[in-house]
């Protein structure tokens, strides 16, 4: 059909030639230069021009499928060697999800060379140098990678925690600021810029952070973001208290105790702070609230201190008796009461106590270390008394570890937070889950002439 279509318009064209000619007999003149003169005749120059521009289009075609084909060409063997650096990146990181750094080194490597501008392979590589301790090589691979993609977020991030692990504090800052310059409620960033903060123990920077992750986060996690941001309150009140900016610090333990009263901490620093300023009664007052409030045997640990240093046992004393009174099962009370009145040289009372304690069910070495040292002041038991004497030494019998509930590491003072773990108020003494978890002694009438 084509090629009578053609045939048709080729006889229709020569038609029209040969009609063409018969009416224009005559020749014209076309001067190429001065002395180059063609004579032909205008229906001849017609059909030359016509046959001119069909070949003219006819080469603009062919030159157009030509580009096309070639694009075409270089179309498929880019998105080939796309598929092909997709594949090595995938295979490279399974490799280093599943340890064989070695292998993901090469694969990753091998598709680098095939495609240099690609992101995600650059970010993996450095991550496989960073494990293998190529910490400069990883550092460099980031910063190709961010000199491509200037406000990627994800390479802006892994740099920054690259330049944490390093111990660049410096400039994992500055990454974790412009990414957040970038992107202002990016999550993980904050995360990253506060924790930063945090082992640089910058307690104003971490805070000013912390507040903004506290607004944003809900429900559970709300309630651990806004423990975060009591400790960090709680820590700019011990930096002024180190500072020896007393008024300030008291302010700050003041502010704490009020606006997060289950914050154990801020009640114990609270009242040394009271103390230190001379109201004593008011530190008192403090702690005798915060072990109601939580139980804990650090605020009995300072009320004893604050007897002894002020050499009047005689408040305590009332204290322990009307709590013991009341709280007959509070075995932690009983335990600090006995060891109390020890230290008083109180040894009946200190025994009854102790005593109560065992029968109980009470069995931990402090306990019996109190016990002996009771006995021994009867002048009971004397080689008892001796072998504990020797365990104990001098000044060092009545004290007892801090072990954190945390991550059991061990202190010989309380602190507001572990050292270890970073956590606020986990402190407690080492044997008090074994005085605290007992069963509730049991009560029961004994009759005349019956003995225990």
């Amino acid at each position: 059909m084509t090629i009578m279509t053609l045939l048709l318009l080729l006889i229709l064209f020569m038609v029209f030639f040969v009609y063409f000619l018969q009416l224009n007999p005559a020749e014209m003149a076309i001067v190429f230069f001065p002395d180059h003169v063609l004579h032909a005749s205008p229906a001849i120059v017609v059909v030359a021009c016509i046959v001119l521009g069909l070949t003219i289009g006819y080469l603009l075609h062919l030159y157009g499928a030509a580009s096309y084909m070639l694009k075409g060409w270089r179309r498929t063997r880019s998105e080939k060697r796309e598929q092909e650096v997709t594949e090595l990146y995938r295979e490279g990181q399974a490799r280093l999800r599943s340890g064989d750094s070695t292998k993901a080194r090469r694969l990753l490597q091998k598709a680098l060379s095939m495609d240099g501008s690609r992101i995600e392979v650059l970010s993996a590589l450095a991550e496989v140098q960073l494990i293998e301790g190529e910490v400069e090589e990883s550092i460099s691979l980031l910063q190709r990678a961010r000199k491509l993609a200037p406000k990627n977020l994800t390479v802006l991030f892994a740099l920054a925690e690259t330049y944490g692990q390093t111990q660049q504090p410096k400039e994992a800052a500055d990454c974790y600021r412009e990414l957040l310059d970038l992107d202002g409620d990016n999550y993980q960033g904050q995360v990253g810029l506060r924790d930063l903060y945090l082992a640089q123990q910058q307690w104003s920077d971490a805070l000013a952070v912390q507040k903004r992750l506290v607004k944003k986060s809900a429900g559970e996690a709300q309630a651990a973001e806004k423990t975060l941001l009591n400790g960090l309150r709680y820590q700019l009140a011990q930096q002024a208290e180190t500072e020896e900016r007393f008024d300030d610090a008291l302010v700050d333990y003041q502010k704490l105790a009020k606006d997060a009263p289950e914050f154990l901490p801020a009640q114990v620093s609270l009242g040394e702070m009271l103390r230190q300023k001379g109201r004593s009664e008011q530190a008192t007052a403090t702690w005798q609230a915060g072990y109601r409030r939580f139980g804990h045997s650090v605020f009995l640990k300072r009320l004893e201190q604050q007897a002894m240093a002020e050499e009047n046992p005689t408040p305590l004393l009332n204290y322990y008796r009307q709590e013991v009174a009341q709280h007959p099962d509070d075995l932690l009370l009983q335990f600090f009461y006995g060891k109390f009145c020890l230290r008083l040289e109180m040894v009946d009372e200190a025994l009854e106590q102790l005593h109560g304690l065992e029968k109980s069910g009470a069995d931990f070495p402090q306990l019996h270390l109190l016990l002996a040292e009771s006995h021994m002041r009867r002048q009971r038991l004397s080689d008892a008394v001796a072998e504990y004497q020797k365990v104990l030494g001098g000044d060092d019998r009545f004290r007892f570890p801090y072990v954190c509930q945390q991550c059991n590491a061990g202190t010989t003072s309380w602190q507001g937070r572990c050292e270890q773990c970073g956590c606020w108020g986990g402190l407690n003494l080492s044997e008090v889950p074994s005085i605290k978890n007992l069963p509730a002694p049991e009560v029961r009438v004994i009759h005349h002439g019956e003995r225990e």
